[in-house]
């Protein structure tokens, strides 16, 4: 059963997707920089003139003839962020890709022929219509950014057609892959796009000009040769993901076909599998199917997140919406209030929930005048942000208000300086450094952290891309990090950080959990 074409109308109004553009118009796309960077930053990083500038010095240039070196041959090529998760040892890799190389990629992937291959594929990956791939990037036909296009696309597509759905099928399947980007084996991008057989060919695995090799090529540069893992933090990886991703669709309907399974529908958010059947032993031989197309791809299932029910309505919505949607929410006591959402935050750590608790919350105390007893709310937002990395910029904006309400510089200076000592005790937090910086650098712009982000906003040199691979000036300038950091939108920033500046990572949180 494909999903309703009323649900499908009210996204495809406001946006299209990916595949809907010619070669120029994807290759615009990718180099916007919020196609880029989908990390969580501060508004004074930019990054739309550094990609501008590189792709004129590339324009009519073979990548390969600036190069002295091969970049896989080098340690850092693009720039890591790592996110830490739980407040201990987990953590999650964000990455700013080297802006040259990403920069080539888009460049190969969208040229003509290889951009009408790559829409060939997907059409192919969406030959059968009870598996719905809901994950594709689109382009906003609005005034709003695609952000907040594809967070709307996220709530029509899968939510709400999944609760339509419950009037078809009796039980849903919930499962999703283990450290999907992380594992993704870069050969197998080849296997998508050319078919795993013609791929394997000797000649074609020497062959440079294969769209496929191309792009694991590209990979491997960034990745220090490695073939396991694509960087996160980019909607052009998203999109390469969804090449593998679409593959296995294909795989998985095949598999199902030959079991002559024919009552059933799949709707899938990037690694993410909602499985919608009418008999419970079907689901099982259907999450079989699945399991063994991943093994195939070097990939696994999350048996944590793997569960069956024949609550199709009530698990259409994420547990942490619903504990959220029917406890007690707010209280007319501030500290009350806060600890409200602190408990939910012991409960569903990292939950889209949370941060849309947190975001009313931020404009709530927005409206507050003062407040006598601040420290302790303080103490208790810093601790939310200390669980949970998904909720950064909305506790920093919070606390951007919390601490304007200090009556000296020295006391505000004071808390930073606490919260930042808090943060060291764990590993991996330059992005929450990232935030720190922003809330404190009105009244502390001296103040100094480890995340090299921070040192380019304090305007020292510093290296964060790896480039000694290069051999072309032009290029060498034109990938100057100094490029991404606007030292004049940082001093016009107000301290107490506005709501239009967190609110669309609120939303991405709660549609991404």
């Amino acid at each position: 059963m494909s999903i309703s074409n009323s649900t499908m109308t009210v996204s495809t109004q406001r946006s299209r997707s990916i595949l809907k553009l010619s070669c120029d118009e994807a290759r615009a796309f990718f180099l916007k920089q919020e196609s880029y960077c989908t990390i969580d930053l501060p508004p004074y990083f930019h990054f739309n003139a550094l990609l501008s500038g590189i792709s004129k010095v590339l324009e009519g240039k073979v990548f390969s003839d600036l190069l002295s070196q091969k970049p896989r041959d080098f340690e850092n090529v693009n720039h890591l962020i790592l996110n830490n998760k739980d407040g201990r040892h987990a953590w999650r890799p964000l990455q700013l890709i080297h802006p040259a190389l990403y920069v080539s990629l888009v460049n190969r992937i969208t040229e003509e022929d290889n951009w009408k291959l790559i829409c060939r594929r997907f059409n192919a990956f969406a030959n059968n219509n009870k598996i719905n791939c809901l994950s594709l990037p689109v382009e906003s036909l609005t005034d709003e950014v695609d952000k907040a296009e594809q967070i709307t696309h996220w709530w029509h597509q899968i939510e709400q057609v999944s609760i339509e759905l419950a009037l078809e099928y009796t039980f849903i399947i919930h499962t999703d892959i283990s450290d999907c980007y992380g594992s993704i084996y870069t050969h197998s991008i080849s296997w998508a796009l050319h078919t795993k057989p013609e791929a394997k060919k000797k000649e074609n695995r020497r062959d440079n000009n294969l769209l496929g090799n191309i792009i694991d090529n590209h990979i491997q540069d960034m990745r220090h040769g490695q073939t396991n893992g694509i960087p996160q933090g980019s909607v052009l990886m998203d999109f390469i993901a969804e090449i593998v991703l679409g593959y296995s669709d294909i795989e998985l309907a095949e598999k199902i076909a030959s079991l002559n399974i024919e009552d059933y529908c799949i709707l899938r958010y990037r690694d993410d599998y909602r499985i919608f059947v009418n008999n419970s032993q079907d689901g099982e031989k259907i999450l079989k199917c699945l399991t063994e197309v991943m093994m195939d791809l070097g990939l696994k299932l999350n048996p944590a997140k793997t569960k069956i029910t024949n609550q199709v309505i009530s698990s259409s919505i994420k547990e942490d919406k619903r504990s959220w949607t029917f406890r007690r929410q707010t209280d007319r006591d501030i500290q009350k209030h806060l600890l409200i959402i602190h408990n939910h935050s012991i409960e569903y750590p990292n939950a889209g929930s949370l941060a849309v608790a947190l975001g009313a919350y931020h404009k709530r105390i927005l409206r507050l005048k003062k407040y006598e007893q601040v420290i302790p709310l303080i103490s208790i937002v810093v601790d939310i942000a200390y669980h949970n990395h998904r909720v950064y910029a909305v506790c920093a904006a919070i606390l951007s208000k919390l601490i304007s309400f200090l009556e000296t510089t020295s006391q505000r200076q004071s808390i930073v300086e606490k919260t930042k000592r808090k943060f060291s005790q764990i590993p991996n937090t330059g992005h929450m450094q990232l935030w720190l910086q922003r809330i404190s650098f009105p009244f502390a712009p001296q103040m100094e952290f480890d995340e090299p982000l921070c040192r380019l906003a304090s305007e020292k040199s510093e290296q964060i891309w790896n480039s000694e691979w290069i051999s072309s000036t032009a290029l060498q300038t034109s990938v100057d990090a100094k490029k991404i950091f606007d030292q004049q939108a940082l001093e016009q920033l107000d301290a107490i950080i506005p709501v239009e500046e967190v609110v669309l990572f609120v939303a991405k949180a709660e549609y991404e959990s």
